[in-house]
């Protein structure tokens, strides 16, 4: 389809590129590659184009969409009472697989749906989606699927499931992970002396690997009642 370009031809990707960062500043919906699985991507401050992300997915406000961001000086200036670990984390592992939900600023001017006043952040390890990032800043970006529908790790399978509520698919061949994120809540850390870190999820990066930074901040296990909205996404 016309809208869809193969980020492996030279011509498709500068296209490409310039018609996303162009859908995007419209408060349209982009298909992007990351490490993990395709992400469906929308301006993170834009109300308009978050609820088209979750109208396309099926979604309500209640399930609100992770923000990716392109470096880490974007931890700071969208979460608020960062625990000193979330730096050490973000060190060992951004870019790449770990999501970290933190208290977001308040004087944010955006509306990710009901997020209880917290932001789920990631930096993504793939070069295509941390150059889209650099020109736009940070997006609201959900695994480019239907909810309740296996992620896509190929823009074909995402343009499947989403079609024309998409106005830009770029195409960068199969998801090098094929799995989404490891989702972290430092939320718990917050003011309290005996918080622990929660694992939201399990993904593609391992917990043993986090647990090797985290030491005994993490907790000893995930609680599979407490999976959050974020569950299924990028």
């Amino acid at each position: 389809m016309a809208n869809l370009f193969d980020c492996a031809v030279d011509t498709d990707l500068l296209t490409g590129m310039r018609l996303a960062k162009i859908a995007v500043a419209r408060s349209q919906l982009v298909v992007m590659p990351t490490d993990t699985v395709y992400g469906l991507a929308a301006d993170a401050f834009s109300p308009l184009a978050v609820k088209a992300l979750l109208a396309a997915k099926g979604r309500g406000p209640q399930s609100p969409p992770p923000v990716l961001i392109a470096d880490q000086a974007a931890l700071s200036a969208l979460a608020t009472d960062i625990h000193p670990i979330a730096f050490e984390l973000a060190d060992a592992f951004w870019p790449g697989a770990l999501t970290m939900i933190l208290k977001a600023q308040p004087s944010l001017a955006w509306d990710l749906g009901e997020t209880r006043g917290t932001v789920a952040l990631r930096i993504p390890d793939h070069k295509i989606a941390l150059a889209l990032l650099a020109e736009t800043g940070p997006l609201a970006v959900s695994s480019a699927n239907l909810t309740g529908q296996p992620a896509a790790t190929t823009a074909a399978a995402a343009q499947g499931y989403l079609g024309k509520s998409v106005e830009v698919y770029l195409d960068a061949g199969v998801s090098p992970k094929g799995e989404s994120s490891t989702i972290l809540d430092l939320t718990g850390l917050s003011g309290n002396a005996n918080g622990k870190i929660r694992v939201v999820r399990a993904g593609a990066l391992s917990i043993e690997k986090i647990r090797r930074v985290a030491g005994q901040l993490l907790e000893e296990s995930g609680s599979s009642d407490q999976q959050t909205q974020q569950e299924g996404d990028n």
